[in-house]
C-alpha cells in the first residue's frame, strides 16, 4: 500500500500532462533569513502558484503560516534538513523533523539536502538513508538535493561530480535528485543517464539577464532533466508570476527560451 501512496503523492508535485515538474524553493529563510521576496511568505506562494509551479518547498514552521496561498492549489514539499550562514560550517545540513511530521502537515513529500564532498558527508549520507526507508514505509516521495560541495571540489558544476552526487541520491533510494547543472545539455545528459530518478535542476546564484536563466532551463531540458527546483531566480524577481510562467513555459509545454522570454514582455 505504500507504493500506491507514493505513486499517488507524486502525481501532487508533478504536472499531470508533461510528467515534468516546476518546485520553487521558499525555504531560505532559515539560512540566510527574510530576505527580498520572503518576508510575506504566503503572497510569494500565491504568486508562484497562480504562475503555475507544479510545487512549493518550505521548512516546516512556516507550512501553517499559509502554504498554500489565497488561490491556486499548489503540491507542497517540506524540507527536513537546515543550517544557518551564521554558524561554523553553513555545509552541514542536519536533520529538523521527521517523515511523520510532515505527514501530519499534508505534506505531498519531502526532501533533504545532502552536500557531498563536505566534511560533514557521511553524517548527512546517513541521514538520507534514514529518511529514505522512513518514505517507503509511509508512502512518501523523498527528493534528495545532491550538491558536490567541498575543499576537494573545485568546480560544482563539473560532470563527473554531478552525475556522482545524482547518482549517489539515487543509490540511498531517492525518487527526485535536484541537482547543478553542468552547462550544456550533452555533459547534463550523461547525469541523467546514470540516475535512474528524474533529475531536476537547481537555478544557483541569481543570473545576470532574464534570457541567461532560461536559456539554462531550455538546455538542460534537452539534456533530459525532468523539471526544476529554482528559489532565488523566482522569488527574487521583479515579477514572479510571469517568471513562474516563462519557465513552466519551457519544463511542461515545451516552449523555447526565445518563446518563453516574450511572456516578461
Amino acid at each position: 500500500m505504500s507504493e500506491i501512496g507514493k505513486r499517488v503523492r507524486m502525481e501532487r508535485i508533478m504536472d499531470r500532462e508533461s510528467g515534468n515538474t516546476v518546485i520553487i524553493p521558499l525555504d531560505h529563510g532559515i539560512s540566510v533569513g527574510p530576505i527580498k521576496g520572503l518576508v510575506d511568505l504566503p503572497e510569494m506562494v500565491n504568486k508562484v502558484a497562480r504562475g503555475g509551479a507544479n510545487a512549493v518547498l518550505q521548512q516546516k514552521g512556516m507550512v501553517r503560516h499559509g502554504h498554500r496561498g489565497y488561490g491556486r492549489d499548489v503540491g507542497l514539499i517540506v524540507h527536513m534538513s537546515a543550517s544557518t550562514s551564521l554558524g561554523p560550517d553553513p555545509n552541514n545540513k542536519v536533520q529538523v523533523c521527521q517523515v511523520e511530521e510532515c505527514l501530519r502537515m499534508g505534506a505531498d513529500a519531502v526532501s533533504v539536502h545532502i552536500n557531498i564532498g563536505s566534511e560533514t558527508e557521511s553524517d548527512q549520507l546517513r541521514i538520507l538513508g534514514c529518511v529514505s526507508e522512513r518514505c517507503d514505509i509511509w508512502g512518501m516521495p523523498l527528493v534528495a538535493m545532491m550538491y558536490p560541495r567541498g575543499k576537494g571540489i573545485p568546480n560544482p558544476n563539473d560532470v563527473e561530480v554531478v552525475a556522482h552526487a545524482a547518482r549517489a541520491g539515487a543509490e540511498l533510494g531517492a525518487d527526485v535528485i535536484k541537482t547543478n547543472y553542468t552547462g550544456d545539455p550533452d555533459t547534463f545528459r550523461r547525469v541523467v543517464e546514470g540516475c535512474p530518478v528524474p533529475v531536476v535542476i537547481a537555478g544557483g546564484p541569481k543570473t545576470e539577464t532574464d534570457m541567461e536563466f532560461l536559456q539554462m532551463i531550455e538546455g538542460a531540458m534537452q539534456g533530459g532533466a525532468r523539471g526544476v527546483a529554482i528559489g532565488r531566480n523566482v522569488f527574487q524577481h521583479q515579477d514572479p508570476v510571469k517568471m513562474t510562467m516563462a519557465i513552466a513555459a519551457i519544463v511542461n509545454k515545451g516552449k523555447t527560451a526565445e518563446e518563453a522570454i516574450k511572456i516578461l514582455k
